[in-house]
């Protein structure tokens, strides 16, 4: 939903209706993860994706149908089903599609907030159709649906818009969806004898890079591609510029331990500590590791973090914390050019942030098939 809003704004400001198709459940390589959506308008115009192409014609299909008799139903396509078949699924995965008669205001409204910065992230929680199909693998004939019904909200605070009827369900509700949005997952998951599809809008990640080099030019200009808020600290005014750094949120003129409480450096932060200079780096790491900060990693070659470490163990910074620095900063991709080391750098991000491996996905699929 977030990379659609500038299309759905337009579509509603020329009054036209949008159906939606989200995937609510995967089995096996599905081509898109939970999540995904696909909009239609009521004249056919398509933006978005629930598959890798194979199935939007259905989809498309199946969301007219909802405009006209304004029911959501579940539909289940995979490679074992004639009617996936006849659609094109044969990229050797199922998904459970949610089709909408509109865009529930709820996601829309999330994806509005979780994009403007880094506070009110949500996660939307839709009761299923009675009908649709089990989470189990199998064939699956599609139900008449229902009308829909108003969604759950449940607030990155712990507050919870809206009932299932049963505290303790509630209160249960509340702690999936938390560890859900804490991960970015959308994930349907069964309670209280419902389906339940969780759709979480996390507040954007923000990345903060400590020395304005010229590894930190490319990685701030990815890492913004990839949906991340980015602050470039640095003492020296001449190299935290806006010519340098065009596309960063904000540029700080000092150190991080002295800034930290201006940007509100916390534990939801990144930290890529860049300006290999120790009076520099080990101020900045202290700072991160004592606020607890989800990823703290520095350049500096085998022995430098050694040495970083044993200095900043004598500094006071306990083992335990310690252990959360991650250096040499990167995943090993073999490149040494600036841009090749910020993809390192910003790989090694994603992969902590969505617990990834950074292993090669062939290898992990041999291990898979190895293990049947």
């Amino acid at each position: 939903m977030r990379g659609l809003l500038d299309q759905l704004d337009a579509w509603a400001a020329e009054g036209v209706g949008v159906g939606r198709a989200v995937v609510v459940r995967t089995f096996g390589s599905a081509p898109r993860p939970e999540g995904g959506v696909l909009l239609v308008t009521a004249d056919g115009r398509l933006a978005g994706s629930v598959s890798g192409g194979c199935v939007e014609g259905a989809a498309a299909g199946e969301i007219a149908r909802a405009l006209r008799d304004g029911r959501q139903r579940v539909i289940r396509y995979g490679i074992s089903d004639e009617q996936a078949w006849g659609v094109g699924l044969a990229c050797g995965g199922t998904v459970d599609v949610l089709v909408q008669p509109r865009v529930p205001a709820a996601a829309a409204e999330a994806a509005r907030e979780a994009a403007r910065g880094r506070s009110g992230g949500r996660a939307v929680v839709t009761v299923l159709p009675a009908d649709a199909p089990p989470p189990t693998f199998g064939s699956h004939a599609p139900g008449p649906g229902e009308p829909p019904a108003p969604g759950l909200v449940v607030h990155d605070d712990g507050r919870l818009d809206g009932t299932l009827g049963d505290a303790a369900a509630d209160a249960e509700l509340v702690g999936m969806a938390l560890d859900l949005l804490a991960h970015d997952v959308s994930l349907t998951v069964g309670l209280a004898g419902l389906q339940l599809f969780v759709e979480s809008y996390p507040a954007r990640p923000r990345l903060v890079v400590v020395g304005a080099v010229e590894v930190a030019r490319t990685l701030v200009r990815l890492a913004g591609e990839l949906g991340y808020q980015t602050v470039v600290v640095d003492g020296r005014a001449a190299f935290a510029t806006a010519e340098r750094f065009p596309g960063a949120d904000r540029l700080v003129v000092g150190w991080l331990d002295e800034a930290a409480d201006e940007i509100g450096l916390g534990p939801a932060d990144a930290v890529a500590v860049l300006a290999h200079d120790a009076k520099f780096d080990e101020p900045a790491i202290a700072e991160a590791l004592r606020r607890g900060c989800r990823y703290v990693a520095a350049v500096g070659s085998r022995r430098t973090q050694a040495d970083r470490r044993a200095r900043l163990l004598g500094a006071g910074v306990v083992p335990a914390q310690l252990d959360r620095l991650s250096g040499p900063i990167g995943l090993d991709l073999g490149g040494r050019l600036p841009a090749e080391t910020a993809l390192s750098i910003l790989a090694e991000v994603v992969a902590e942030r969505r617990g990834g491996t950074g292993r090669p996905l062939r290898d992990l699929a041999r291990e898979r098939e190895a293990a049947g």
